[in-house]
C-alpha cells in the first residue's frame, strides 16, 4: 500500500565532491556533444498539437497516479517518462491542460515530440507534495506502474528522465527496473546535497542501476542542493553500469530563487541545446 504519510525516508549518503575529470571504470565524463544552434524556443509550450492522453493509474491502497502521454506527430522512436522537480505538482487537468508548466521537463516536451519521442509526464499523487517520498520502495512501485503505462502506448524503447528533485524518482525507477523495461536513465541538475526534502539521488540505490545513464550538469547552476561539482560523484555511484557525464553552460535568470525552473538550474533559455545534446547521447547508446 502506498501512503504518502507513512513512507519511510532513508538517510542520505552524501558523496564527497570529486574532480570534474576523475578516472573511473564505471563512468565516463568525456562526452563531447556536437553543439547545435538552439532549437526554436518559441516551439516550447505546455500544449502540444499531437495526440494527448490523460490517465489516472490505480495504485495499491486506492490512490491514483495521474499521467499525461503526449504522442509525437510521426512514428514513435522512443518514449520518455519525465519526473519534474519541486513538489512534483504540475497540475495535469483531465483535458490535458497543465496548470504549472514552468518545469524543464514540461517546457521541453514539444521539443521531444518534434524529434519523434513520446513523452509521459508524471503528476503528484492526489496533489500532495512528493518531497521526501521519491526514494522510497513505495514510490518505486509507482514508477513501475508508470513505466508499464508507457510501454502500452507504443512498441518502442522507454527511458526515464528526472530533473532536480525529479532525478531522485528517475534514479529510483532505474534502480528497480527489470530486464529490458528501460533503455536508459537521464538525470538533470540532480539533487545531490541534503536539503529540506531529506533525500538525494544517493538514497535511490544508484548501485542497483544496470542501464545506460547520463548525468547532465549546468556549470552555471547555483542551486545549493544540486551543484555541478557533484556530477561525477553521481555517475560514480552508479558503479554497475556505464554512466556518462555531460556538462552544459548558460541559461537566463528570471527568478531570485536559484533552484527555480526559470534559471540556469532549469536550463531556461537553453532548452533546445540541452535537448539536442541529450538526444545525441540517446542515439549513441541505441535509441
Amino acid at each position: 500500500m502506498f501512503s504518502l504519510k507513512t513512507a519511510c525516508l532513508r538517510t542520505a549518503l552524501v558523496a564527497a565532491t570529486l574532480c570534474a575529470f576523475a578516472t573511473a571504470t564505471t563512468y565516463a565524463s568525456d562526452f563531447e556533444p556536437h553543439h547545435h544552434h538552439p532549437a526554436n524556443e518559441a516551439a516550447i509550450g505546455v500544449a502540444s498539437q499531437g495526440g494527448v492522453l490523460v490517465r489516472d493509474l490505480p495504485l495499491e491502497g486506492g490512490e491514483f497516479q495521474r499521467v499525461l502521454y503526449d504522442a509525437p506527430p510521426s512514428q514513435v522512436r522512443g518514449i520518455i517518462v519525465m519526473f519534474s522537480g519541486g513538489a512534483d505538482d504540475i497540475g495535469i487537468e483531465k483535458d490535458g491542460v497543465i496548470r504549472h508548466g514552468d518545469n524543464f521537463v514540461v517546457r521541453s516536451r514539444d521539443l521531444w515530440t518534434a524529434r519523434g519521442y513520446g513523452v509521459v509526464l508524471v503528476d503528484a499523487i492526489d496533489h500532495q507534495s512528493m518531497r521526501g517520498k521519491r526514494s522510497t520502495d513505495a514510490y518505486a512501485a509507482v514508477t513501475r506502474e508508470v513505466v508499464a503505462f508507457a510501454h502500452e502506448q507504443a512498441n518502442a524503447p522507454v527511458w526515464v528522465m528526472g530533473t532536480s528533485q525529479g532525478s531522485i524518482a528517475a534514479m529510483n525507477a532505474a534502480s528497480h527496473a527489470r530486464g529490458e523495461e528501460l533503455a536508459g536513465v537521464i538525470l538533470t541538475e540532480s539533487v545531490s546535497i541534503l536539503g529540506a526534502s531529506h533525500e538525494t539521488v544517493f538514497d535511490a540505490h544508484p548501485e542497483d542501476v544496470h542501464i545506460p545513464a547520463l548525468v547532465v550538469a549546468n556549470r552555471d547552476d547555483r542551486c545549493k542542493v544540486a551543484p555541478p561539482s557533484m556530477a561525477d560523484a553521481i555517475a560514480q555511484s552508479m558503479r554497475n553500469t556505464h554512466a556518462t557525464v555531460l556538462f552544459v553552460q548558460g541559461g537566463e535568470v528570471r527568478s531570485s530563487n536559484e533552484c527555480a525552473s526559470l534559471s540556469p538550474h532549469g536550463y531556461y533559455g537553453i532548452e533546445g541545446t540541452v535537448v539536442d545534446d541529450i538526444a545525441e547521447w540517446m542515439a549513441r547508446v541505441g535509441a
